[in-house]
């Protein structure tokens, strides 16, 4: 059972298109298998139409609906690029089966950072500066004890970990602010397997935190 939800300022955010790629393919993860969620974005939509519709309307400037409709073309063209089956991003086997919506996006394969935890970088097929991994991390470990500049996004895919804060197993998504101060610990029944992505920046403390602050954007 999924007990841990993005906020609604995210699902909000999500649903008119202003958060940023990397939080926003890890929140479509969590939808994706969240019911919850996807009727909260469909909440937020149809609030929005209405206050499209209700709106009042502005006189458009000459030339207005040519410029709209060029950068529609631009943008088609650049999603045509992106879909080119030359574009097709190298896929990692990283041992389970991800969700759907991370079909399109590149997958480096695992990589040792410390003792028991390995990383794997995934790479969106719009947006190749998006900071988003894919965390592997043994049975019992303890991740370094780190707070935050922005928002992180971590959704459990597999096993779980806990906290100060509670225990997040397969589908729960933890969104941590700056207020937050924390350090995972890996359940002792088998390993973690998490999609994470930060908005902003992530600050992890001691000489581990220190060796793997490059990957999170610091």
């Amino acid at each position: 059972m999924i007990k841990h939800h993005p906020s609604d300022e995210t699902l909000f955010r999500y649903a008119n298109g202003s958060l940023e790629p990397g939080p926003r393919i890890v929140v479509a993860v969590h939808v994706g298998g969240c019911a919850t969620c996807a009727s909260r974005i469909g909440e937020f939509e149809a609030l929005g139409g209405s206050l499209l519709h209700d709106s009042e309307w502005d006189q458009m400037d000459a030339g207005a609906l040519d410029s709209v409709m060029a950068r529609i073309d631009a943008d088609e063209a650049d999603h045509t690029r992106a879909a080119a089956p030359g574009r097709r991003l190298p896929r990692a086997d990283v041992g389970i089966r991800l969700p759907q919506v991370l079909d399109d996006c590149g997958i480096g394969p695992w990589r040792w950072i410390g003792p028991g935890v390995r990383w794997s970088r995934v790479t969106l097929p719009d947006d190749d500066s998006a900071n988003v991994m894919l965390l592997k991390v043994t049975a019992g470990r303890r991740l370094p004890e780190h707070t935050h500049v922005g928002l992180e996004y971590t959704h459990v895919l597999k096993g779980a970990f806990h906290d100060a804060r509670g225990r997040y197993g397969p589908g729960d998504l933890d969104e941590a602010d700056d207020e937050v101060q924390h350090q995972p610990i890996v359940d002792k029944e088998g390993e973690c397997i998490c999609i994470a992505a930060v908005e902003g920046r992530t600050k992890l403390r001691g000489l581990f935190g220190r060796l793997v602050q490059p990957l999170f954007g610091g």
